[in-house]
């Protein structure tokens, strides 16, 4: 009955605490644990105690699987040089360097204190992702920390686990005698690991993919996704190789397959359920982790070295961790841009290094690998407590100051409307083969064809009018504003039917679905619209692509009819966005509104045209559909 209560009490104590942190503009992690620590030493609050196999098994499967399939593979090739340097070398590194100052400053041997090494070196995804989420990083950044987050969970619990310490320890030998194991075999122990994790990853992936291609609904999909993490961790674990690897493996291929393997309702299915999962058990685990500091505090205080000694070193450990991360990653910066063209042009701005160097906060892993400390190490309670004072000081340091540092260096999130030029760009892209497909169907009616036609131009141009200025109402803020109180006006009558009994529940299920799915797409779009509308125009961040033609033509010309569209002021009618024609100066309004702008090229043929709205100057060819 306590278990009852206690897990409803946990998730309602999270879901309290994160709305605040997000109210408050808080990091989460940091006050889950905050909130955690001041509620164990309440003398009346019941203890809370959490193994390692239900981090480790329960939780970081599960927790690693959600933000692998949502991890985007491509780039984490593309930047798979600095992940690797940063999820493998930096670890290392970060390892030896606090076992060096653990064993200076604490009255044990190398060997355990190079187990607190591996424990504090991984930063955690969740708490990267959430920072990064606060304060807006560029996506280059972003994409760097979370394949670290991800990969150097791996290197740092393979680490632990061949760690000679670990090794004698589990094996009763002892703090002494375990120094005796080879450095040679201990690599090749690593190698094993690490080669045997991605191959079962890759084992456990073709598998699922396989159940996949017969699951023939969203449920059983769902059902075989949530089987998958530990489908990948369980029997890489019993080979002795890294589960955690094994899941990231199998998570970012599924995740990268996933539009070729699932069907859109199985996507879509898959995606909320995930969302929800992932939500509870990552805040939890700070909260319970937090209310087991009272609990340390009394042991640390009953052990030979006393509250004191542990506390110095506890701030001389994080203070080691925040140094040697840039001490790392600049010299590796350097070595990037000396090693191939490839690396220089995707190597990132100094200012974004900055930031990469500053945002090693660490989380969830440092605290379960902790944990994973055998009950017979000398010292337990000191390691496990200074690794949480790791896990507190990074969160607190780093994650309260990167906001300021990031604006100080001017570095800053995406663009929303570079974004959504992207987006009307590969929007236009796929329709523009999707119509190129139709024009090849043989007996398509007439009617469906031209239908087909309106829908794919509605889709480009509802892309395209969320450029729009604050104040102008565009033909999809107009559908928006009336279809949803007619939505509304239609749930009404319908639950109105079911209310009398005189239909069957499930027919009235899927017509409430089916509004359900319309509403939250409606709503979805104008809330993207409001945040672009909303956002700041800057100077773009990067291109999206250079043709011939505009290549050729010069980036500016004088505008015919400076006022507004030729069309458009001949026949009174109203405009939304200007572009004009860098051949001849033409003016004319995009297709969002009347499509002057394309009729104009349709009869001339004169191939780039350049906005004309304040404060923008993209360039794009109607022949190559690229945009500058």
């Amino acid at each position: 009955m306590d278990l009852a209560l206690t897990l409803p009490a946990i998730a309602v104590a999270s879901l309290l605490v994160h709305g605040i942190a997000s109210r408050l503009g808080l990091l989460t992690p940091l006050l889950l644990l905050a909130a955690g620590a001041a509620a164990s030493f309440v003398p009346w609050f019941p203890e809370v105690t959490l193994s390692s196999e239900v981090v480790l098994i329960g939780l970081l499967p599960p927790l690693l699987y959600a933000t692998a399939i949502s991890t985007s593979l491509v780039d984490l090739k593309a930047q798979r040089v600095a992940i690797a340097g940063l999820s493998i070398a930096l670890v290392l590194f970060t390892a030896l360097g606090v076992a060096v100052v653990a064993s200076a400053l604490l009255p044990i041997s190398f060997a355990p204190a190079f187990a607190l090494g591996a424990i504090v070196a991984p930063p955690d995804a969740v708490a990267a992702t959430a920072v990064a989420g606060s304060i807006g990083l560029p996506l280059r950044a972003v994409t760097l920390l979370e394949g670290e987050s991800l990969l150097n969970d791996a290197t740092a619990l393979v680490s632990l686990r061949t760690a000679p310490a670990v090794a004698g320890l589990a094996a009763g030998q002892g703090s002494q005698g375990v120094l005796d194991v080879s450095v040679q075999s201990v690599t090749l122990d690593f190698l094993r690991a690490a080669i045997g994790g991605v191959v079962i990853g890759v084992v456990a992936y073709k598998l699922i993919a396989v159940l996949r291609l017969h699951a023939n609904s969203p449920v059983a999909d769902t059902t075989i996704s949530f089987i998958a993490p530990f489908a990948a961790y369980l029997p890489a674990e019993l080979l002795h190789a890294s589960g955690v690897l094994a899941v990231v493996t199998t998570g970012l291929l599924l995740g990268h397959r996933s539009p070729v393997l699932q069907n859109a309702r199985s996507r879509l299915s898959e995606r909320s359920n995930w969302a929800s999962i992932q939500f509870i058990p990552e805040n939890a685990v700070f909260l319970v982790i937090g209310l087991q500091l009272n609990s340390l505090v009394e042991d640390v205080q009953a052990t030979d070295l006393g509250l004191s000694a542990t506390l110095l070193a506890g701030l001389a450990v994080p203070a080691t961790v925040l140094v040697l991360r840039p001490v790392w990653i600049f010299p590796f910066r350097w070595l990037r841009s000396l090693t191939s063209h490839r690396e220089r042009d995707v190597l990132s701005p100094f200012g974004e290094g900055v930031i990469v160097s500053w945002a090693g906060m660490r989380g969830v892993v440092t605290l379960a690998a902790a944990l994973l400390l055998p009950q017979e190490t000398p010292h337990r309670p000191t390691l496990v407590l200074i690794a949480m004072m790791v896990t507190i000081g990074t969160l607190l340091i780093q994650g309260t100051t990167l906001p300021v540092l990031a604006r100080a260096l001017g570095v800053h999130g995406p663009d929303p409307r570079e974004d959504a030029l992207q987006e009307a760009t590969v929007t236009q892209s796929a329709v523009s083969a999707g119509l190129r497909r139709l024009d090849e169907l043989d007996d398509v009616d007439p009617d469906v064809d031209e239908r087909l036609r309106q829908q794919a131009a509605m889709r480009v141009n509802r892309v395209w009018e969320r450029l729009g200025g604050r104040d102008s109402v565009s033909p999809s803020d107009a559908y928006r504003r009336v279809r949803l109180p007619v939505l509304q006006a239609e749930r009404t009558e319908l639950l109105r039917i079911r209310d009398r009994g005189v239909v069957d529940h499930r027919v009235l299920a899927d017509v409430l679905a089916a509004l359900d799915v319309e509403e939250s797409t409606i709503e979805s779009i104008g809330a993207r619209v409001e945040a672009i509308r909303e956002a700041p125009l800057r100077a773009p961040d990067r291109l999206t692509g250079e043709c011939q033609h505009q290549r050729e033509l010069p980036e500016c010309v004088v505008p015919r009819q400076p006022e507004g569209c030729e069309e458009c002021l001949a026949d009174g009618s109203t405009r939304l966005h200007l572009r004009v024609c860098l051949s001849c100066g033409h003016v004319g309004c995009c297709d969002s509104s009347h499509g002057h702008a394309s009729a104009h090229f349709r009869e001339t043929g004169h191939p780039v045209m350049r906005s004309l709205e304040p404060g923008e100057a993209r360039r794009w060819c109607f022949i190559d559909e690229t945009l500058v």
